[in-house]
């Protein structure tokens, strides 16, 4: 009874099972490894387990085999490696096979388990295709999102730009704005004193008809005279600020006496000083200096200007002046009435007065003048000043000596 169960068990197994004994024939083979093989029971039963082997393995197996049976152990064949079988038509399929053994009598025999893996293969080879594809798709996700985040960045980066752009374009206009009312505050005033002037100086000498009345007249046409004078240097300064700004200005370079250009100035602007102020000077310049003497007299003469025009009666102005280490150096002091931290801040803009002297005439161009005709001579100035102190401008420029042309 229980040998007919074992027969049944092995005859309808769904593995193949082949036993063989120690020389490798085959005593007994199941039905499901008759159909895998493709073999009649009478075609492999007696034959030689190598039968089933791929012809190129036939002498390595062999080999196995006799080391299986000097040593035999139940081990899985092909661990760790793709095993191939032949069928009757010589193809070949994948196959796990497994071992066992068992003695009776003293005889070696050897039982083996075939499982066809051909659908297994399959299924792993879809499944490797998969994960490579899926691979790929989180790759291409992985560029896509890098791509989005990279153009997102362009974009982020474009409208920083765009903003910039947008804040300086505010920036400027606001600018443009302020610059605009300084201008329009400064030439009403400016504009309108001296035209007024005029404007009562020619009423009046129609009154003046009499011989006797000709100092009057003489006094009221050298007010007319002064009023255009002064029209005339606005619109200079107008000109001149146009010019650099166009860079129709250029410097132009030559050797002059320092010492006698400042006397020169200093004679030039006597006319303007009020009552009971003098300027002083103190010169260190024995050579003669190669610079460009029109741009150094016009700013000389500005800063004076602004020296006379702000500060008060009996005060002295000090122009000091020297050349020495391949330098000048030109530095004038008054005790006037000076410029607050917020205003020097303003010092070089376009048309801007400080706030204490919205009172005395003036464009707020003159050191914005200064400051260009610096930079065209390469030059630097320092600014010191304090409210009802006074004021101290010193501009230098590199220079060489007479000795160089």
């Amino acid at each position: 009874m229980i040998t007919d169960i074992f027969s049944a068990v092995f005859a309808n197994a769904t593995i193949g099972i082949i036993l063989s004994d120690s020389r490798g024939r085959m005593i007994s083979v199941s039905h499901y490894a008759l159909q895998l093989f493709g073999y009649s029971e009478a075609e492999m039963v007696g034959q030689s387990i190598e039968l089933l082997v791929p012809d190129s393995l036939v002498h390595l197996h062999q080999n196995l085999r006799k080391s299986f049976n000097a040593r035999p152990e139940v081990r899985p064949m092909g661990h760790g490696r793709d095993l191939h079988v032949k069928r009757k038509d010589s193809s070949l399929f994948p196959a796990e096979i497994s071992l066992s053994y068992f003695y009776r009598e003293n005889e070696l025999f050897v039982v083996a388990y075939i499982i066809d893996t051909t659908y297994k293969k399959e299924a792993e080879r879809v499944l490797i295709e998969q994960k490579n594809r899926i691979e790929q798709l989180n790759a291409e996700l992985e560029q896509k999102v890098a791509d989005r985040t990279n153009a997102l960045m362009v974009t982020l980066h474009q409208l920083e730009l765009s903003k910039d752009e947008l804040s300086k374009a505010l920036t400027t206009e606001r600018e443009l704005g302020e610059l605009k009312s300084r201008f329009v505050s400064m030439a009403s005033h400016e504009f309108r004193t001296p035209l007024s002037a005029i404007q009562t100086s020619a009423d009046l000498l129609n009154k003046y008809t009499t011989t006797e009345q000709q100092d009057k007249r003489n006094r009221h046409i050298q007010r007319i005279k002064a009023s255009v004078n002064h029209l005339n240097d606005i619109l200079e300064e107008f000109l001149s600020v146009g010019k650099l700004e166009e860079g129709k200005i250029e410097a132009s370079y030559s050797l002059f006496d320092l010492e006698e250009l400042v006397t020169s100035v200093i004679a030039d602007v006597q006319g303007m000083l009020k009552p009971g102020q003098t300027i002083q000077t103190e010169p260190d310049c024995a050579g003669k200096v190669w610079l460009d003497p029109s741009l150094v007299r016009k700013m000389l003469v500005n800063l004076l200007s602004n020296a006379i025009k702000y500060s008060g009666e009996n005060k002295p102005i000090r122009v000091r002046f020297w050349c020495r280490d391949g330098r000048v150096r030109l530095s004038i002091e008054d005790q006037g009435i000076g410029m607050s931290p917020d205003d020097q801040k303003h010092l070089f803009e376009r048309f801007y007065r400080a706030k204490n002297v919205t009172a005395i005439q003036g464009t707020g161009l003159g050191l914005h003048i200064v400051a260009q005709y610096l930079t065209l001579l390469n030059g630097t100035i320092d600014f010191q000043s304090q409210l009802n102190q006074g004021t101290t401008v010193t501009i230098s420029f590199s220079h060489e000596d007479d000795s160089a042309h």
